[in-house]
């Protein structure tokens, strides 16, 4: 839930997130040809919705004003969200973009993404990473810094969106990444967004009660809608599968 509401903040509205993600799944098979896919829709994006466009200009100059962009050889992003963010930032500061899959599978292409193809050796280049959020920074330990490891080259800075402020910072700080994010999660963020109509009563109170109480919060919504699990077991794989792993676990007092 909180994950769908940051992209909805940074997006531009919930149904536009959601059709961004059906966009990548519809398409991901096709590693070669879904850079350039992907491209075209988010150009249209940031083009259309001044949100997102404000958004990725934000993180434009971020980079500008805080990395030597002489520096950076390759952009990457990782499957999925980070690629809302990764493919049209490595387009705007010409850069070649790297798509990582979580299988550590990696696919190189040009600042345009009309040439793309799988690689095996960037020895000695230095990697700017883009995510949308960094929590505790799992992602990065189980597949983003060993894809790039594997292929020789060096993840020298982290970008994301979001810092939910969960240790994920100070865990690539040690080992030695220079870990920047645009915000971090609050309460007053998410109360700019209510007061500013982007999100609900309802979607602002489930927040709140995360921030302060991620299990707690967690374990009473899951009460308080019984059809929730249920429901989960019947969407996609991935969602399905997370559901079980909550089930099999025992968590938020299943």
């Amino acid at each position: 839930m909180l994950i769908l509401l940051t992209h909805t903040l940074f997006i531009g509205s919930e149904e536009e997130a959601t059709n961004l993600l059906s966009f990548i799944d519809e398409n991901m098979k096709d590693a070669i040809s879904l850079p350039k896919k992907l491209l075209d829709r988010v150009k249209l994006q940031y083009e259309a919705n001044t949100i997102y466009h404000h958004v990725i200009d934000e993180m434009l100059e971020f980079i500008k004003q805080n990395i030597d962009i002489n520096e950076i050889d390759y952009i990457s992003g990782g499957e999925r969200r980070d690629w809302f963010f990764s493919i049209i930032l490595s387009y705007l500061l010409e850069k070649p973009h790297i798509t990582i899959f979580k299988n550590l599978s990696t696919y190189v292409s040009d600042e345009k993404m009309e040439n793309t193809r799988e690689i095996s050796s960037i020895a000695g280049k230095k990697v700017l990473h883009v995510t949308d959020l960094i929590t505790v920074a799992s992602s990065f330990i189980r597949a983003w810094i060993p894809a790039i490891q594997n292929l020789g080259g060096e993840l020298i800075w982290s970008l994301s969106v979001v810092d939910r402020r969960q240790g994920g910072k100070q865990r690539l700080e040690d080992l030695g990444i220079h870990s920047y994010s645009l915000v971090s999660i609050d309460e007053a963020l998410f109360k700019d967004a209510f007061e500013k109509g982007i999100i609900d009563k309802l979607q602002f109170d489930l927040v709140c009660d995360f921030i302060n109480d991620p299990d707690g919060s967690m374990e009473k919504f899951v009460k308080e809608h019984p059809d929730f699990i249920e429901k989960s077991l019947q969407e996609d794989a991935k969602t399905a599968s997370r559901a079980q792993l909550c089930i099999d676990n025992h968590f938020y007092g299943l």
